[in-house]
Parts: C-alpha cells; sequence; structure tokens
C-alpha cells in the first residue's frame, strides 16, 4: 500500500514537471521578463542591476 502511495507521488510530481517546462503555460511571459544583457529575471518594471534597459 506504501509503495502504490509513493509511486503515484512520484508519477504526480513527474506530470507537474512536465507541465511546468511546457513553453505554452505561462513560458512567453517568462522569456519577456529576462534582461537582454544578463539573463537575469527581473522583478518589477525598473531598468535590471547590470545596467541593461530589460
Amino acid at each position: 500500500m506504501v509503495f502504490k502511495i509513493v509511486l503515484l507521488f512520484l508519477v504526480f510530481m513527474g506530470l507537474m514537471a512536465w507541465f511546468g517546462k511546457m513553453h505554452w503555460i505561462g513560458g512567453k511571459r517568462l522569456r519577456q521578463t529576462k534582461c537582454d544583457g544578463c539573463g537575469r529575471y527581473r522583478i518589477g518594471k525598473g531598468p535590471c542591476g547590470c545596467g541593461g534597459n530589460r
């Protein structure tokens, strides 16, 4: 019984990871929030800390 619960949990976590890697679920929005200069994710609407404008 415990083996079934662990197996179902691992399958569920694998499905969640697979959906997280899909680009049609927020992938475009995440790509736009990266800095063009350094590649770090930006928080907010201001300029990046590296001096890049995006």
